[in-house]
């Protein structure tokens, strides 16, 4: 005799278990879903080995401010005399009497053009006067308070000229003589013909007189 007939129990078993892993996926899918994600750390951008980090532009995009730029030095000089705007002007630093006499429009109808040094550098406040033909001649320039004014070769007594370094007696009478031999220094550099002085008496003459 045959027993009962299991098919059916056998049947809702295996679909109870199918159940059963369907459930336990979809929790499984749900509480994935849920689980907190990782918060992903950016990290700074780096440079280059020995390189400094950029910095940032300002907030209100303006870059940084360069340094400003020093004017460049002038001299204040007063051109008087034969010239044809006479007064006080402003020069670059390393200008000569020349420039200045340009400066001031030039030399006027009579001026004795040969009276002054035009390759002489000036100094900051000092006068130069442009004499008339016939006019005697102005000292080579009036030096501001506390200047040191120029020995002038071609005027300049033995006793001024002793007052320059290196230069005696002996050597100021020298130098009388050879001005009175060619009629005057026509320019600083001949005091190396003069006997006595040398290249390194000149470098310190050279700054200190005028012709």
């Amino acid at each position: 005799m045959l027993g009962p007939d299991r098919g059916p129990r056998w049947r809702v078993g295996v679909g109870a278990a199918v159940v059963l892993v369907l459930v336990a996926l979809a929790a499984t899918v749900l509480l994935t879903a849920l689980r907190p994600g990782t918060t992903s750390v950016v990290e700074p951008m780096t440079t280059a080995a020995g390189e400094s980090p950029v910095e940032a532009a300002p907030a209100d995009g303006t870059a940084n401010a360069e340094p400003s730029v020093t004017a460049s030095a002038s001299l204040i000089v007063h051109v008087s005399g034969a010239v044809l705007a006479p007064g006080v002007h402003e020069l670059a630093d390393g200008s000569r009497v020349l420039d200045a006499v340009q400066a001031a429009g030039g030399f006027a109808e009579g001026a004795d053009e040969q009276a002054l040094n035009l390759a002489r550098p000036i100094v900051d406040g000092e006068q130069i006067r442009v004499p008339v033909l016939g006019e005697a001649a102005p000292p080579e320039h009036a030096a501001p308070d506390g200047a040191t004014s120029l020995v002038n070769l071609n005027t300049a007594s033995s006793d001024e000229l002793q007052e320059l370094p290196g230069v005696g007696e002996a050597i100021a009478g020298r130098i009388i003589a050879y001005r009175e031999e060619h009629g005057g220094f026509t320019s600083v550099d001949e005091l190396l013909q003069v006997s006595g002085i040398g290249e390194a008496t000149f470098a310190e003459l050279e700054a200190l007189v005028t012709v």
